[in-house]
């Protein structure tokens, strides 16, 4: 009946946006910026910053922190982090500036995948291999419980992190690193579902990644295309599944993974067939899904970034990934041009007004609960 209920609700919306009224242009670019998760260079910021252009004159939703900046020198402490005072002065310099809720992301998954490190002041994290190998609810609740007292008190709010995709050690860019819970659905569900309560405890949100399963893949979409047609599994989908029924998933971010037999036509993140009829109606999800960064190759040797932005939103997509900090470059203006792609498209027909109101509802709900 909740899955009725829930279905008559996103027809009725998307209905609405049918009759939608277009806003002055002011309120419709900051409607775009809401929907942009953005990095800057920089371990200190002011008004000179871009960081203080995206928060206080754009309002973008989300700012994403590293401490490598791989764009650049790749040296640790090289981007945003350098120390836990730093990196509190900075977070509150960010909230300040803000007139809104803002979320404040970071990687920090434990073990290879940690932007706050030991290197900085943190405390050693453990991967999600280990956790789930020790299997011990306390084990992973008590690592949970550090990891995310650490972000809170440096001002980082939500963690692009548990990633629930199965542990396959072929994985290059997941099991191959031990980014992975358990090669089950079982497993994982148990220790991501401690992972998010713990979070959620201290007042940071978890993202559930990479929707519908990377875990089998035997590529990195960072560097190209990434087919996982004849490797994907249906019980890829079970983790999604069970933490959304729990209520553990506030925000869940895609893959760019290609798999014809859910989509012929296009990869995960850019796919309506993936993201709307799986993730929203089948699985009955209405949290806020963010999209991997749209500058990986995968997508960017694939797309146009005005073609990939149109269909990511289309598809049921609230939150874009620019981290500016991968492979494909730095671009200080990278912000403004997205907005500009975005208020385009609306205004062009493109793209349903609904969709950028849908997508602020729920982001607006997300940042509130964890602010």
């Amino acid at each position: 009946m909740k899955r009725i209920i829930l279905t008559l609700a996103i027809v009725l919306v998307a209905a609405n946006s049918l009759f939608a009224t277009l806003p002055a242009d002011s309120v419709l670019r900051r409607q775009a910026a809401r929907m942009l998760m953005v990095g800057f260079r920089g371990n200190t910021v002011d008004e000179n910053s871009d960081a203080y252009r995206y928060v206080h004159d754009l309002h973008c939703g989300c700012i994403v922190l590293f401490d490598v900046d791989l764009t650049g020198t790749g040296k640790l402490g090289s981007r945003n982090i350098t120390g836990k005072d730093q990196l509190a002065t900075l977070t509150s310099k960010l909230n300040a500036w803000a007139d809104y809720p803002l979320l404040i992301a970071a990687d920090q998954e434990g073990g290879r995948v940690a932007r706050l490190k030991p290197q900085y002041g943190y405390l050693k994290t453990r991967s999600a291999q280990y956790l789930g190998k020790v299997n011990n609810e306390d084990t992973t609740r008590y690592y949970a419980r550090q990891l995310a007292r650490e972000m809170k008190e440096s001002g980082v709010n939500l963690n692009l992190a548990p990633v629930v995709d199965v542990l396959n050690p072929k994985c290059p860019p997941l099991g191959a690193i031990e980014r992975c819970f358990a090669p089950d659905a079982y497993g994982i569900v148990r220790h991501a579902g401690w992972f998010v309560d713990e979070s959620a405890k201290l007042g940071v949100a978890c993202t559930l990644k990479h929707f519908p399963g990377h875990g089998n893949a035997t590529n990195d979409s960072h560097w190209g295309f990434v087919d996982v047609t004849s490797s994907w599994k249906e019980y890829e989908l079970e983790p999604f599944k069970e933490l959304i029924k729990k209520g553990r998933a506030p925000f869940i971010m895609t893959a760019h993974t290609f798999n014809r037999n859910i989509d012929p036509d296009y990869p995960a993140t850019l796919s309506r067939k993936t993201l709307t009829d799986v993730l929203r109606k089948q699985l009955g999800y209405d949290g806020v899904i963010i999209t991997d960064d749209l500058y990986m190759e995968a997508i960017l040797k694939n797309y146009s970034i005005e073609r990939s932005v149109v269909l990511a939103i289309n598809a049921g997509a609230d939150m874009l990934c620019a981290s500016n900090n991968i492979n494909t470059g730095f671009e200080a203006d990278r912000p403004y041009k997205l907005i500009d792609i975005i208020v385009k498209a609306v205004k062009e027909g493109r793209i349903p007004y609904g969709r950028i109101l849908e997508a602020n509802r729920r982001i607006d709900r997300a940042a509130r609960r964890v602010k």
